[in-house]
């Protein structure tokens, strides 16, 4: 949580391993959300920074930019990419297990699954993943 809105603080505390980014305005409701999410493993970043932070993640690289990750070394499969795509779009668990009609720790595994497969340390650098390689679109 913190009063600067600024992109390379959130940038950085996201690619650092944080499980959300809030402003100290997003009020105490918001707050208490975002650490039931963390507890359950889940993420939330500020609303104003979340637009922001998408837009970043699927701008065309610029001349400069660091190259885009190398592709995971064992390909995703299609459930796990199924998966992928619902936390880009910022879905819980639960209700990826719902829309998907598997269980929840089914979900969990194939999250575990990736995470391991593109060296991620959390849902939010899936997320990220997600939105760099394309896989973020709502109905492919």
């Amino acid at each position: 949580m913190t009063t600067f809105d600024l992109d390379e603080y959130v940038y950085g505390a996201l690619r650092g391993g944080a499980c959300g980014f809030l402003l100290k305005d997003s009020g105490p409701t918001l707050l208490a959300e975002a650490v039931r999410a963390a507890a359950a493993g889940d993420s939330l970043v500020s609303p104003s920074v979340t637009v922001r932070l998408l837009r970043h993640l699927t701008e065309e690289p610029r001349p400069t930019a660091a190259p885009r990750p190398a592709p995971p070394a064992e390909p995703l499969t299609d459930r796990e990419l199924d998966v992928v795509r619902l936390v880009a779009l910022g879905r819980t668990n639960a209700e990826i297990a719902a829309e998907l009609y598997v269980s929840l720790s089914t979900v969990k595994t194939h999250l575990s699954s990736v995470q391991l497969k593109i060296s991620a340390r959390n849902r939010v650098e899936i997320a990220a993943w997600a939105w760099q390689n394309g896989y973020a679109r709502p109905d492919p």
